[in-house]
């Protein structure tokens, strides 16, 4: 081939099928022709590149540095955002404490939100940022009903202390999201952190809860755990049901030896602990409080 034929040459060309409801995602360096492909290939309404995210919530859209933000995580169900208000309460400590604006406008714009997504049941993310309110809604994570029937799997992963943000719920979760990978590495559908003298802290982004007879336990929020939202609503949840329930200091061979055991997050919910460490927690098998816990959560 002579070289104005090489220089007129089309490159190969590959067809790819793309399903009518699907989620397309282009990554590749700055400058290698990403936003062209979008704009050439999908509707101006279908696309959204990541330096209109990056303005959004930064005022610049060339601004690649990691900035400080507090979010919250709601359950979307029959079209209402679950706890909102006990979630935007906690969404404003944590901004206060990252020194981030005021959460004001959080309850209007969530159900702006919800209502513009039009669906029954989701995801609803919060994120008060340096500069911004933002809020976004997402599908349900795949599987949870199959995860809620069998009984999800903990590995145990050693925490590291951040006494400076306890209590905090920020953007900076690296090391709870590497907990959960490595523990998948494992074979366990989630981690649970345990601190110094084998001390039970949590999930990794769930507190966990266990029960002896009619007694449930969970850890203190004064070890540093997360005070979630979901927790504080089973507390009364569990005395109505019957339960007495105790916060504390608690090792891991507790909850080990317990009648059963579960976490508890605004999205996953009540969520039953079959396994821990790759032994059986009580039979092995989802456990009565979960089941009652998670119906009564349903129904509030």
């Amino acid at each position: 081939m002579s070289e104005s034929e090489r220089e007129g040459a089309n490159p190969a060309q590959r067809t790819l099928s793309i399903p009518e409801l699907s989620l397309v995602v282009l990554i590749g360096p700055s400058g290698c022709g990403k936003s062209t492909f979008a704009r050439t290939h999908f509707r101006p309404f279908e696309t959204i590149s990541s330096d209109f995210c990056r303005g959004l919530v930064s005022n610049d859209e060339n601004d690649q540095s990691a900035t400080t933000a507090a979010f919250e995580t709601l359950r979307i169900r029959a079209r209402q955002a679950v706890l909102l208000d006990e979630h935007v309460a906690r969404l404003g400590r944590s901004a206060a404490v990252l020194g981030l604006g005021d959460v004001e406008a959080a309850p209007r714009l969530a159900v702006q939100a919800v209502a513009a997504a039009g669906v029954g049941d989701a995801v609803l993310r919060l994120y008060r940022t340096e500069t911004a309110l933002v809020a976004t809604v997402a599908p349900l994570p795949f599987g949870l009903d199959v995860l809620r029937t069998r009984g999800i799997a903990l590995a145990s992963v050693r925490s590291i202390p951040t006494e400076l943000l306890a209590g905090v719920k920020a953007t900076s979760y690296a090391f709870n999201l590497a907990a959960r990978a490595h523990a998948e590495k494992a074979g366990a559908d989630d981690a649970l952190l345990v601190g110094p003298g084998d001390e039970v802290l949590e999930a990794a982004t769930a507190n966990v809860w266990w029960r002896d007879g009619d007694v449930l336990s969970t850890p203190a929020t004064a070890s540093g755990v997360l005070p979630g939202v979901t927790r504080a609503a089973l507390f009364g949840l569990a005395r109505d049901a019957g339960y007495r329930v105790r916060e504390g200091v608690f090792t891991r061979g507790l909850l080990a030896r317990a009648d059963e055991a579960f976490t508890s997050s605004a999205v996953r919910e009540v969520m039953p602990v079959a396994m821990l460490d790759g032994r059986p927690i009580g039979d092995g098998r989802p456990g009565d409080a979960a089941r009652r816990l998670q119906a009564a959560l349903e129904e509030a």
